[in-house]
């Protein structure tokens, strides 16, 4: 097991390890345990009562932050045509077709999130073992995969952030970063675990939402008490 740092050990005993918090309460917390001298990114690890082995318990989906998550994603969309001029009026980093397939099987990989037109998919399908490997595979579910490509870059720029149901039946997610304001940490929060009980399989049976915790890139992990979500 690696060893933990000077600062990590100070910082964290200021966490009680078997105590659950309110939420106000773990990210304020968070805050004041984060050691790190760089914007560390607030992040939550959200336990669900669901077999992840089970295809109709599977939870995925989006959720647009309030206050987004404190880094500007690079968009690349695959268009063609007005679709594509579209994409780049909305603010789009990178927009093509072929020319970005081919230079993405080349090992350019300069972007955080694909987009897609439906009439592209056939062609961007080649990339399949590339982009799926690094999850970037343009998905419907996920809304990455549209004609309206406008709205689709405008979420995605303003804090749209993915979430999927890890082998563990875990979803983590980032918050945004330590150095935001306590209220939009909260905010954020309760957007994303709204999201997921929206998000709850109709197959899933008993507790859905089983453990919470939320802690910064390099600080001690906060527990949250439950109670505050049902």
């Amino acid at each position: 097991m690696p060893k933990h740092g000077k600062k990590y050990r100070e910082v964290s005993q200021l966490v009680n390890a078997e105590a659950l918090y309110d939420p106000s309460e773990a990210i304020e917390l968070v805050k004041k345990t984060a050691p790190a001298k760089f914007d560390e990114t607030v992040d939550v690890a959200v336990r669900l009562g669901v077999d992840p082995r089970k295809q109709d318990q599977a939870v995925r989906g989006v959720v647009v932050l309030p206050h987004g998550t404190g880094k500007t994603k690079r968009v690349l969309v695959f268009a063609k045509g007005e679709k594509a001029k579209e994409a780049e009026a909305a603010g789009a980093d990178f927009v093509g077709d072929a020319d970005m397939i081919n230079k993405i099987q080349q090992g350019w990989f300069e972007f955080d999130v694909c987009v897609a037109t439906p009439d592209m998919m056939s062609e961007v399908g080649k990339l399949g073992r590339i982009l799926g490997g690094k999850g970037l595979m343009p998905n419907p579910k996920a809304g990455t995969v549209t004609f309206d490509v406008t709205k689709a870059v405008q979420e995605i720029k303003a804090g749209k952030i993915e979430y999927r149901l890890d082998k563990a039946g875990q979803i983590h997610a980032p918050l945004g970063k330590v150095s935001f304001d306590a209220d939009k940490l909260n905010e954020n929060f309760k957007a994303l675990v709204d999201a997921l009980v929206r998000a709850k399989p109709a197959a899933a049976k008993g507790v859905y939402l089983k453990n919470i915790a939320v802690s910064s890139t390099m600080g001690p992990s906060v527990r949250v008490n439950l109670q505050s979500f049902r």
